[in-house]
């Protein structure tokens, strides 16, 4: 199962990233957890400055930007 979190205090690029996100793990049809983090303490663990930002099974894999589905895929099963 991937773990899928998505780093943001819910703004709403943080939200279309949600959005974005659950949509490419489910075309994917793969088993994932997504958790949204949006206590800074938190997101400063990951060396995140800028938000949103998604981490893919602990690894940051996109920040400051939201992307659409086709291309997170990419991203969500590497």
């Amino acid at each position: 199962m991937k773990k899928l979190q998505i780093l943001g205090p819910g703004c709403a690029k943080c939200i279309k990233l949600t959005q974005n996100t659950e949509q490419a793990a489910r075309k994917l049809g793969i088993e994932f957890e997504l958790e949204k983090v949006a206590d800074i303490k938190e997101i400063m663990k990951f060396g995140v400055m800028m938000t949103p930002a998604l981490v893919v099974d602990g690894k940051v894999k996109l920040v400051g930007k939201v992307l659409p589905p086709a291309e997170l895929e990419n991203l969500i099963k590497d």
